[in-house]
């Protein structure tokens, strides 16, 4: 059982940057950020393996970067140059699933935290 609890959402301008940080309760092989936005289904937006393994969405490359604390215990994403088209709620999940880790699927992960509200206005 692994509980999370993101923090660090908060409205921003656009081209600005934000850090989400999301504490997990236990050890996962994966973790993962995705994010859901009004009226759209939830999408992957990075993860990262215990092998510090990264993977990305297509349109957060080069602008996000997803890394943890594995003594904290911790996942957190820096998020910069951000866009309107950003504004969400962004989820930490945790998994079990190791293979095809370039991926970055619901499906693969088991916990998943509250959310964090982030709004960029332009």
């Amino acid at each position: 059982q692994v509980q999370l609890v993101e923090s660090g959402g908060e409205s921003v301008q656009a081209g600005g940057s934000l850090r989400l940080s999301c504490a997990a309760s236990g050890f996962a092989y994966r973790m993962a950020w995705f994010r859901q936005a009004p009226g759209k289904e939830r999408e992957g937006v990075a993860a990262i393996d215990d092998d510090g393994r990264t993977a990305y969405a297509e349109f957060v490359k080069g602008r996000f970067t997803v890394s943890k604390d594995n003594a904290q215990n911790a996942l957190y994403l820096q998020m910069n140059v951000l866009k309107p088209e950003d504004t969400a709620m962004y989820y930490c999940a945790a998994g079990y699933y190791r293979d095809q880790w370039w991926l970055i699927r619901e499906r693969d992960f088991g916990y998943w935290g509250q959310g964090t509200q982030v709004t960029v206005s332009s």
